[in-house]
């Protein structure tokens, strides 16, 4: 029912016609003001690059760094000194038309030490787009599924925010890209722009409710590397994302994705029934023109079968989301910098990792958290960010013993190049 009712809204997207013009510049220049987009689905191309004279490749990217000082029950590590992240974009005007993107990332997750594998150099993204007319376009190639809005529009820079949102990271797999194609386009009307993403890609696999987590967690799909090759199932994952904006209320996009996950027939062979793993996720934001005020937000609902031979313990159910709240203080000259900015800002954050009562008690299964992060951040010009947290964090086990405190400053720097 969920195929059907996307395959026939990207059907009438693409069939109906617009004289609408697209938007066919590829590259922005290295000064231009990349913090704001048109769509979330816009984000992979708005950002600053730096092209030289008639030379058809242009390079770009991002590098981000913290200082931390965080405790988790009165026991720190003291202070820490990360090199997060550093992304190389390459973009190429093939011909008129004809277009290529892709990110080559170093990454250092912190989450990520206890298992070994914090330290990766991968390439993100690499997909090539054909543009047929401004509602039907053709992209391939290893494509960020487009599940939610900050899975497209993650880079480091555009936020004020150290960390990444904890749902996005821990609940959904983060920047999760996958060898695949399919079309999407975008209508312009006044004041409202409409686009649409439709994809089929390699996707989850077994590993989500089979993992050194003890418990559903579909991050862990992300270190199958098969899937660029291959999918667990034998069957493609399926991601849709329709998106609308108006320039004086907001955006407002609803993404889904899913299919089989399991390994349910082998050489022909039946083994197990198959078990599906869907996610929904609604995204939404917008500034106040009043008061210049930003808000960001995101929720999402992950459903999945798991085995009767497992445990409560793995979730059938999962949900969390955030939301931003970036208010500017500060505006002018400062330092020598010419339009140079102070912002307040503040995220609340929340996750469930399993949504449900115990069948034995009836009693709540928690496995939660809930988050709190105030921000005070510099922005010296719109590509470069200075930015001071405090993470205050509430996790709570299974059964709901008391939960563990989780508190410290985090100084961070994020820069376009």
């Amino acid at each position: 029912m969920i195929k059907q009712l996307f395959l026939s809204l990207g059907l009438l997207v693409v069939t109906h016609y617009s004289t609408a013009q697209i938007d066919s510049s590829l590259l922005r220049h290295k000064d231009a003001d990349t913090v704001k987009t048109k769509l979330n689905m816009d984000a992979l191309y708005s950002r600053p690059f730096l092209k030289i004279n008639k030379v058809p490749v242009a390079l770009g990217g991002y590098i981000e760094m913290n200082y931390q000082h965080l405790g988790t029950d009165g026991v720190s590590n003291g202070s820490e000194l990360q090199f997060r992240r550093f992304s190389l974009f390459v973009a190429s005007s093939v011909a008129r038309r004809i277009k290529l993107m892709s990110e080559i990332e170093f990454e250092n997750d912190p989450d990520e030490e206890a298992e070994g594998k914090s330290t990766e150099i991968e390439i993100e993204y690499a997909a090539l787009d054909v543009e047929f007319h401004p509602l039907l376009n053709l992209r391939a190639g290893m494509v960020i599924n487009p599940i939610g809005a900050f899975n497209q529009n993650h880079d480091g820079p555009k936020w004020e925010f150290t960390d990444r949102p904890l749902a996005m990271t821990q609940m959904l797999p983060a920047t999760f890209s996958n060898m695949g194609a399919g079309l999407y386009g975008k209508r312009y009307h006044r004041h409202w722009m409409f686009g649409y993403e439709c994809y089929l890609t390699g996707g989850l696999d077994n590993s989500i409710i089979d993992n050194d987590h003890n418990k559903t967690f579909l991050p862990e799909a992300k270190e199958n590397t098969s899937r660029f090759v291959t999918s667990a199932s034998g069957e493609p994952l399926l991601n849709g994302k329709l998106a609308l904006r108006n320039t004086r209320i907001g955006e407002l996009g609803i993404s889904w994705m899913g299919d089989v996950y399991n390994q349910w027939q082998q050489d022909g062979v039946i083994i197990e029934h198959q078990r599906r793993c869907d996610v929904f996720d609604l995204d939404f934001n917008t500034t106040i023109t009043k008061t210049k005020t930003t808000l960001v937000g995101e929720w999402a609902w992950i459903f999945v079968q798991v085995p009767p031979g497992y445990t409560q313990q793995y979730g059938t159910r999962q949900r969390g989301g955030y939301i931003d709240v970036v208010q500017p203080l500060l505006k002018r000259k400062m330092l020598g910098w010419e339009g140079a900015q102070i912002n307040l800002a503040l995220r609340a954050e929340y996750i469930d990792w399993n949504v449900g009562t115990f069948q034995a008690t009836g009693g709540n299964i928690y496995d939660d958290l809930w988050s709190l992060m105030p921000a005070i951040s510099f922005r010296p010009v719109p590509q470069t960010v200075l930015r001071l947290n405090y993470r205050y964090l509430q996790q709570r086990d299974i059964v709901g013993n008391p939960p563990s405190l989780t508190g410290g400053f985090i100084l961070g720097l994020s820069s376009y190049f």
